[in-house]
């Protein structure tokens, strides 16, 4: 077991990105300047409303009823639009740009079937918690609930997919309703926010006046937490003989990892970091368990099992983590801290509830356990380590080497990571590809890592990186991609060659749709139904991804064995002025582990197939 030249295409001149910052856009900047009565059509109160909240790009595709806002668009100083291939690229690439640059992405689209192609880029980001705002043209008012052409009720269809939406006829409303939304989509718990516009609001007559305030009633989130209950989760902490830190994606997208790491060091527990979470706490910390849950490490799922304090921050107790609910933690007092409070207790009892920003909630937390360590002393965590310790040591991540002749994907990625270095970011699309990258790059900062958590979406990577790159435009991105996802979505690099986006693409390529074949291959007894893609193994590759990736102006490489894969990605990181994608031929029967199979007890992990740790149940 191991431890774990083409010529330049034509370019399109485009204004470049300004640096992005850390905070969110956010109207409230905005609400202390108010402008002057001001007569303008709808559409060009939409451009003037992004300008006021401080847009810088915007992710999408004209068609017919998003039209009239597309040509003040074009005359705009402030905001740069890139064409993209696909709806639901254009909503990936906002939430790529959301993660790297800490502000609201932007996509725009027309209605009807550009509005609905966005619905999965939109559900995805609902899921993650991803601050967004989709602006949707829609036929014009009188029209509307008639079937008129391209018409499609897209507020009634994303009611369940956003945090708020809106459908707007009168052009009074716009700059009104553009306001609330960023300041909905960046406040509380992040969002996608929805703004469906008809035609003709966006053609009629309007004053243009931007609002001194947001007045929402009935929206103010709690971000200060209750100072009992932060004492009372403090007094937990310093009195638990098995804590752990159980830190989901809140953290991230609080900006609170600074704080989190002073938590960590102060409390002596182990953290464990799910999925959304990677990079909120260095993996280089010595206190860092690795991710928990189906793919997590040993190490990681036995601290939660055998706690008895878990202090969730952030986290959503999810079914991919948690295992079989029942079982999970079951000793454990349980303390949870998050923004939104419908997700306390929404899937396991919680005994300290702490609702508030992660960032105050930790904020407060550090004097408190303080406190409590004058008082009290710190806890003797000793025996906790050590057993902590044992487990690391004898269940390491780690992977057999194929058989089959096949490069082994554990390890294109680890040394993807290990050559690029941590300031880069990666992002990946679902399935194998996405757990080997959580599992075998080393993150140490926080939005270093984008993937898609909760919805789980294939196509994901590439119009994510692309967004991500244009958001942090100095950093190195690659997506970590498959060969089914990247077939989902690689029309993208069309609009980042023409753009001059420059990202670096992975395909890791088994010829299969990998995870779904790993299942087959654990619980149908190998009979690989419809999971045989004929990208890479054999004399025929449909389609030839470094022929694919030349056709779209960008370069095209391909590895094929060990002694080849330092050198490619070497290659790959020295060409930055066109996208780069990689066609690693790797093993199909490489499979994740270490895995708890879905619906059993995170006791039954497994480190390898018919491996099971031996757990020393006097603990």
């Amino acid at each position: 077991m191991v431890q774990g030249p083409h010529p330049a295409p034509p370019r399109t001149p485009v204004r470049p990105v300004r640096p992005a910052g850390d905070a969110a856009a956010r109207p409230a900047e905005a609400e202390t300047r108010r402008t002057g009565p001001e007569k303008v059509t709808g559409a060009q109160s939409i451009v003037r409303s992004l300008e006021e909240v401080g847009v810088e790009v915007v992710f999408g595709i004209p068609g017919g009823a998003i039209l009239p806002t597309y040509d003040p668009l074009m005359d705009s100083a402030k905001v740069r639009h890139v064409l993209v291939r696909h709806e639901q690229g254009g909503g990936h690439a906002a939430a790529g740009y959301a993660y790297s640059s800490g502000k609201v992405g932007v996509t725009m689209a027309t209605s009807g079937p550009g509005a609905t192609n966005l619905v999965t880029a939109i559900a995805d980001a609902n899921m993650d918690s991803v601050p967004m705002v989709a602006i949707t043209g829609q036929v014009g008012a009188p029209l509307i609930g008639t079937d008129a052409f391209q018409e499609a009720d897209i507020v009634g269809i994303t009611l369940p997919i956003t945090k708020h939406n809106y459908l707007v006829t009168d052009p009074d409303d716009i700059p009104r309703t553009i306001a609330e939304a960023f300041h909905i989509a960046s406040s509380g718990r992040p969002g996608p926010v929805l703004v469906d516009i008809a035609k003709s609001a966006m053609q009629s007559e309007t004053t243009f006046s931007w609002p001194q305030d947001v007045q929402l009633p009935g929206y103010h989130p709690v971000t200060r937490p209750h100072a009992k209950q932060v004492r009372e989760a403090a007094r937990l902490l310093a009195t638990a003989r098995r804590p752990v830190l159980y830190v989901g994606g809140g953290v991230i997208r609080a900006r609170a990892s600074e704080l989190l790491r002073r938590l960590t060091d102060l409390s002596g527990a182990p953290a464990v970091t799910t999925l959304m979470a990677r990079g909120a706490l260095p993996d280089s910390h010595p206190q860092h368990l690795g991710m928990p849950g189906m793919h997590g490490t040993v190490a990681a799922v036995a601290a939660l099992q055998k706690a008895d304090l878990v202090v969730a921050l952030g986290a959503r107790f999810d079914d991919r983590v948690t295992g079989k609910l029942s079982s999970f933690a079951p000793n454990a007092t349980v303390v949870h801290a998050d923004i939104d409070p419908a997700e306390i207790g929404k899937n396991k009892r919680v005994d300290v509830p702490i609702v508030g920003d992660l960032r105050e909630v930790i904020a407060d937390l550090l004097p408190e356990l303080e406190r409590e360590h004058e008082l009290h002393g710190k806890p003797d965590l000793e025996a906790w380590w050590r057993q902590l310790d044992a487990w690391r040591e004898t269940f390491p991540l780690g992977y057999d080497e194929p058989t089959d002749g096949h490069l082994a994907p554990q390890h294109v990625i680890s040394r993807i990571g290990e050559l690029t270095g941590p300031e880069a970011i990666y992002a990946a699309g679902v399935g194998q590809h996405q757990m080997w990258a959580a599992q075998f790059i080393r993150y140490e900062r926080p939005n270093s890592w984008i993937n898609s958590g909760g919805l789980g979406t294939m196509g994901f990577s590439v119009p994510a990186a692309m967004g991500a790159k244009v958001g942090a435009p100095d950093r190195t991105v690659w997506a970590i991609d498959g060969d089914g996802c990247f077939q989902m979505t690689n029309q993208e690099l069309a609009t980042c060659t023409i753009n001059e986006i420059p990202i670096k693409v992975a395909v890791i390529n088994n010829s299969s749709l990998g995870m779904v074949r790993q299942w087959q291959t654990l619980f149908y007894e190998s009979r690989y139904s419809n999971t045989d893609l004929h990208t890479g193994h054999g004399t025929v590759r449909v389609p030839d991804f470094v022929k694919l990736a030349d056709a779209y102006g960008a370069v095209g490489l391909r590895c094929e064995t060990k002694a080849d894969v330092d050198a490619t990605v070497k290659r790959a990181l020295e060409i930055d002025d066109r996208p780069v994608v990689v066609d690693f031929t790797v093993s199909r029967d490489s499979m994740v582990w270490p895995m708890v199979a879905a619906g059993v007890s995170n006791d039954d992990i497994q480190y390898a197939r018919g491996i099971s740790p031996a757990w020393d149940r006097e603990d």
